[in-house]
């Protein structure tokens, strides 16, 4: 079921809430990090948006694959996951409420390390209300219904039972797989990408019914651009990466003169 909340309502929960006046600050949205080890420039690149870009954000929304992949809050214990988490926990002690969404590489992210990186939990779909405008966030790729096979994967990833079973097996096993599924995810990225991969019109004009809202903001497709649907208007979020080739990277700004879509500082 499609959730809904006005924004403010979302905020009040958040820690750190009252250390300085929200007023009429702008939102940020951001996706598809997939942040590690191996990727130090882009993790610079977040470590300065953070620190720097976001200060004058009043919430931080990260709509999904922040992580290149996530396989139990138990890599809380390593070094560089455990920085990432406390690096996001100075936006809550900031004042600055931060959200995050799970994507297709990260839907594992539990209630540990929520509360390491200081964040709420969105589900997807859901619905807030900013600066007078209802709008629809998402990951993206519950919207790819062409691919039939991903989706079926989909629904039995987030079957609590399955998740279960998976989180129970012991970590170097956890890892092993992970880093299978990674290097053959690379692999099929010098492959022409494949049209059944990208959001579908049906897709789309399915969430516009069923929210109610004419503006989306979603990433995962990783084919940032501004799209006019007949439901309404889709922002797709930049998918980031300083260490291959050209740099990619953007957030999305809305304030009271409206949406638009932003390079990194």
């Amino acid at each position: 079921m499609l959730q809904e909340t006005p924004l403010r309502s979302v905020a009040a929960g958040v820690p750190g809430e009252g250390k300085r006046p929200h007023g009429a600050r702008p939102l940020f949205f951001i996706s598809d990090l997939h942040l590690s080890e191996t990727i130090p420039h882009t993790v610079a690149a977040f470590e300065h948006f953070v620190r720097v870009t976001a200060e004058e954000a009043d919430s931080v929304f990260i709509l999904g694959d922040l992580f290149e992949y996530w396989i139990g809050d138990d890599m809380l214990s390593e070094p560089f996951v455990a920085r990432m988490a406390a690096l996001m926990h100075t936006l809550s002690e900031r004042g600055i409420a931060l959200y995050i969404m799970h994507g297709n590489r990260d839907f594992l992210l539990g209630k540990r390390f929520m509360k390491a990186a200081g964040a709420i939990w969105l589900p997807d779909p859901f619905v807030i209300t900013a600066f007078g405008t209802r709008i629809t966030l998402a990951h993206g790729d519950a919207l790819c219904t062409a691919d039939r096979a991903y989706l079926r994967f989909r629904r039995f990833a987030r079957c609590r039972f399955a998740q279960m079973l998976f989180l129970a097996s012991p970590f170097r096993w956890r890892r092993a797989l992970a880093e299978r599924m990674r290097s053959a995810s690379q692999e099929g990225r010098s492959r022409p990408v494949s049209p059944k991969y990208d959001v579908t019109p049906e897709g789309v004009a399915a969430l516009f019914k069923e929210s109610g809202t004419t503006t989306l903001v979603h990433g995962h497709t990783h084919r940032p651009a501004r799209h006019r649907e007949p439901g309404g208007t889709r922002w797709v979020l930049p998918d980031w990466d300083f260490d291959h080739g050209e740099h990619r990277g953007g957030y999305l700004r809305i304030d009271a003169d409206g949406l638009r879509a932003l390079p990194l500082d």
